[in-house]
């Protein structure tokens, strides 16, 4: 990011090449994102109780509460994810009259009580704004790499943006793992086999190893730690809307045997913000006619309907079904 305007173009090149090609990528020299920090947002709310956790909730295990989509999830005992996360997301104002109601998307980010030891809120939301700039600056670059007007994804984020923070701990399996998260050669996942389903991901995952990416051979390859650094990946919604030329890549997750923590950043457009498929037909005038589709009754209809995600299978649908 340190070249993003010294060499521009390079840069740009380079990530759409990398995009097109293993669908992961780096991202050095973010100087205003503070990794050690992160570190220390994930052990303050980790390390404590399961009560402490409780007022977070989500309704799913917590009946007591009303949020059903942000705050805290606990590890699921028998799912061959072995994870707990809390996440949020940028609130949006309380008199804006454009947000249903019912629009789970953007309710409001449960924050647990702080206890003086780490600022958890205000860290957490300055870094996303951080991360929120960084995704923007590798679109344009995205933008620049392919040619087409340098701001067109800017509409789709600046306004409600459904992106998500997450900050999770993977505990180790404990005596025998479920028979579904032993793989080959008697590897054991805490996260399986997935494409990401959002816009574009940006992870910080400290000095943990555990991440691999499948390769255009089929094969399973390491992404090696890199302290100081970002892995970005785009998902679905970006992929379909580039017809497959940017390409969204399956990974998963390998238990290392310790404890494991990493922060991901799921930038994601709003809520009617345009994914259609067809996207440089309608950035460049020339192609197969471009369809206007909604973000999120498309990505609702993903993640209940297709993934059918274990920790979203409840969640209320948000307009009539047809």
């Amino acid at each position: 990011m340190s070249k993003a305007y010294t060499e521009r173009n390079e840069l740009a090149k380079k990530v759409v090449l990398g995009l097109e090609n293993e669908g992961f990528i780096f991202i050095d020299n973010d100087a205003k994102l503070d990794y050690d920090g992160l570190f220390r947002a994930c052990k303050w709310f980790f390390d404590k109780p399961i009560e402490f956790k409780r007022t977070v909730m989500r309704n799913f295990w917590n009946p007591e509460n009303s949020n059903i989509y942000r705050g805290y999830f606990p590890v699921t005992e028998g799912e061959p994810s072995r994870k707990e996360g809390f996440e949020f997301a940028r609130d949006v104002r309380d008199d804006d009259v454009t947000v249903a109601i019912n629009n789970w998307f953007y309710e409001k980010s449960p924050w647990p009580k702080e206890d003086g030891e780490f600022p958890f809120k205000e860290f957490l939301q300055e870094s996303y704004e951080t991360l929120h700039n960084t995704a923007l600056e590798i679109l344009k670059l995205v933008t620049i790499g392919l040619g087409i007007e340098e701001n067109i994804f800017e509409d789709m984020f600046s306004d409600k943006p459904c992106s998500t923070f997450r900050i999770m701990h993977y505990p180790p399996w404990k005596g025998e793992p479920p028979k579904n998260a032993i793989v080959e050669d008697g590897k054991v996942v805490i996260t399986p086999e997935h494409t990401g389903t959002n816009f574009l991901t940006l992870l910080t995952r400290f000095n943990y190893g555990g991440l691999e990416v499948k390769t255009m051979d089929g094969s399973w390859a390491e992404v090696d730690p890199r302290p100081g650094s970002l892995v970005m990946n785009i998902g679905d919604t970006f992929s379909r809307m580039m017809g497959g030329r940017l390409k969204t890549t399956k990974h998963r997750v390998i238990d290392i045997g310790t404890d494991r923590y990493a922060v991901p950043f799921f930038f994601t457009p709003r809520y009617d913000g345009d994914i259609g498929i067809n996207f440089m037909s309608k950035a460049t005038g020339v192609g197969p006619e471009h369809r206007v589709e909604r973000y999120g009754p498309w990505f609702l209809d993903v993640i209940k309907n297709q993934k059918k995600y274990f920790e979203y299978r409840v969640l209320p649908d948000i307009e009539p079904t047809t």
